[in-house]
C-alpha cells in the first residue's frame, strides 16, 4: 500500500512578510512615492495640512454646530425645501429644462447687451401671431392655473391669504 508523503510547511510569519514588503516598496514604487512627497510638501506650504489638522481636532464641535443648525426651525425648513427642490428637479424633463436654459441664455445673455425698448401696444399684439410666443404663454398659463388650484386646495401646507 502507498505511504503518504509527509508535507511540512514552515510556520507563516505575517510580520516578516510585511517587513519584506515594506523594504521592497521604495524600489517598486519609487516614482509614486516621490509624487506623494511632492504633493505632501505642496499641501504643507499652502497651509492645507494645518487646516485639515485643525478641522479634525475640532470635528466634534463642528458636528455639534451642524446638528444644532439642523434642529432649528430654519434648518428644518431649509432641509425640507431642499428635499422638495430635489423632487421638483427630478420631475422636470431634462429636454424641457435644457430648452429653458437655452432660452434664458439667449434672452438674458450677458449684462453688456444694450437695453431693449419696450414695444408699443400694437407691436406687442402683433407678437401674438407667432406660434412660439403663444406656446410659451400657454405653458406659463397652465403653470399658473395649477398653482392656483394647489393654493385653494384645503389642507395643503401653505399660508392662507
Amino acid at each position: 500500500m502507498a505511504q503518504p508523503i509527509p508535507l511540512e510547511l514552515p510556520p507563516r510569519d505575517p510580520r516578516k512578510e510585511l517587513l519584506d514588503r515594506l523594504q521592497s516598496a521604495p524600489l517598486e514604487h519609487a516614482e509614486a512615492l516621490l509624487d506623494a512627497f511632492d504633493l505632501l510638501e505642496q499641501l504643507h506650504q499652502s497651509g492645507a495640512l494645518q487646516k485639515l489638522r485643525g478641522t479634525i481636532s475640532a470635528s466634534d464641535e463642528i458636528l455639534e454646530r451642524g446638528v444644532d443648525a439642523a434642529r432649528s426651525p430654519a434648518g428644518t425648513r431649509a432641509l425640507r425645501n431642499l428635499l422638495i427642490l430635489g423632487q421638483v428637479l427630478s420631475s422636470i424633463d431634462p429636454d424641457l429644462l435644457k430648452c429653458i436654459a437655452v432660452a434664458a441664455g439667449e434672452t438674458l445673455g450677458s449684462a453688456r447687451k444694450t437695453v431693449i425698448e419696450p414695444p408699443g401696444l400694437l407691436a406687442l399684439l402683433s407678437e401674438f401671431r407667432q406660434p412660439e410666443l403663444r406656446r410659451s404663454v400657454t405653458l406659463i398659463n397652465r403653470f399658473l392655473e395649477t398653482l392656483g388650484h394647489q393654493l385653494k386646495t384645503p389642507g395643503a401646507n401653505h399660508p392662507q391669504s
